[in-house]
């Protein structure tokens, strides 16, 4: 079968690869639709080191093809939904509650890290009863695989906000985990929410996800920005959506004593990020800072599932460039270089 990999750091391409077989416990997917995701790119710049060869991707729908014996929730021909973080469910983490992080720090990050991922024309699916979903039959795959990682990613930064309802939240930058950060808080019940963003289109689609008003960091001080909105009072939490340590520091800026910052953002670069040491009250501002990492399993995936079929959220409107499976480099191309307004990419494998 045709996969696109990484060769090495900074190198990618198309190889043949030996379809994938599914143990007792798994199942294999030929993919319908995919998007590319900017962790992607850190991947080929070697934010997690040398691969050799491995399978790039981590979001895709498809239709099962065939499942493993054990398998009982699953069979051939269902169309599912996988999560892009597919723990170990057994792992010790789990077992503690953060599966996400199975058997090590990050360790349900499996597609793209330590095997092989969904771009290619099957893909493997380890623990296929808890990894994946049905999705429903009035959920185009267009929208349904925005479940697998950037709807999961974003909500997942409201939910660990712990934004009161009525509360007031900034969540820095409006690219599609910030974007759906944006409507997480919204379906929280923010009172009021603050759009961090420079970029026109990502502006007007903040507004589309409900952010009340936007602060434009090209124009304005932010943390001055905010305090106005907020009549110097600060905000309950700020979500950090970008993975830079100049976010990072504003949001414990803006944030209030007792609220929470709460990280979503891809730090690949730069051995620390900082704090800062007077507006963190010297480390005794009661300031909670929280991480996560895209929330998997089935449950989490029939709910986000739930809110396509509900209309409660519409994810297609971030998708602004769509390309065939033969075409995915142009795609990582443009979404390292961030060139034609590109928001996010759809990967289209008929």
């Amino acid at each position: 079968m045709k996969a696109y990999v990484m060769h090495n750091i900074g190198e990618t391409g198309f190889v043949e690869k030996e379809p994938p077989e599914p143990g007792p416990d798994d199942a294999v997917v030929r993919p319908t639709k995919g998007l590319v995701c900017t962790s992607d790119v850190h991947t080929v710049h070697g934010a997690i080191g040398e691969r050799d060869d491995i399978t790039l991707g981590h979001e895709a729908v498809g239709v099962v093809e065939e499942v493993g014996s054990d398998v009982s929730v699953f069979e051939p021909g269902d169309r599912v939904a996988v999560g892009a973080i597919t723990p170990e469910w057994g792992s010790l983490a789990a077992q503690d509650g953060h599966p996400s992080q199975s058997n090590q720090a990050l360790g349900g990050w499996q597609f793209a890290n330590v095997r092989d991922g969904v771009f290619a024309e099957r893909f493997h699916v380890n623990e296929a009863d808890a990894n994946m979903a049905h999705i429903p039959d009035t959920v185009a795959d267009e929208a349904a695989v925005y479940v697998a990682d950037m709807m999961s990613t974003g909500f997942s930064a409201a939910e660990r906000a712990a934004i009161p309802v009525g509360g007031t939240v900034a969540v820095f930058a409006q690219g599609p985990v910030g974007l759906m950060a944006t409507k997480g808080a919204v379906l929280q019940g923010a009172g009021q929410v603050i759009a961090v963003e420079s970029v026109e289109r990502r502006q007007e689609l903040a507004q589309q996800y409900g952010a009340d008003e936007i602060v434009d960091y090209t124009e304005t001080d932010v943390v001055e920005a905010i305090a106005d909105l907020t009549d110097g009072e600060g905000v309950d939490a700020a979500i950090e959506a970008l993975g830079a340590n100049e976010t990072f520091k504003h949001c414990v800026e803006v944030t209030k004593p007792g609220g929470v910052v709460s990280n979503v953002g891809y730090h690949g670069e730069g051995e620390y990020v900082e704090i800062p040491r007077a507006e963190w009250g010297v480390g005794m501002a009661e300031t909670d800072i929280v991480t996560s990492l895209c929330p998997g399993g089935r449950l989490r995936l029939r709910r986000l599932l739930r809110l396509l079929e509900r209309d409660r959220v519409d994810p297609t409107p971030m998708t602004t460039h769509e390309f065939d499976f033969e075409d995915v480099d142009e795609a990582f191309h443009l979404m390292d270089t961030k060139a034609e307004g590109i928001i996010k990419p759809l990967i289209d494998f008929s």
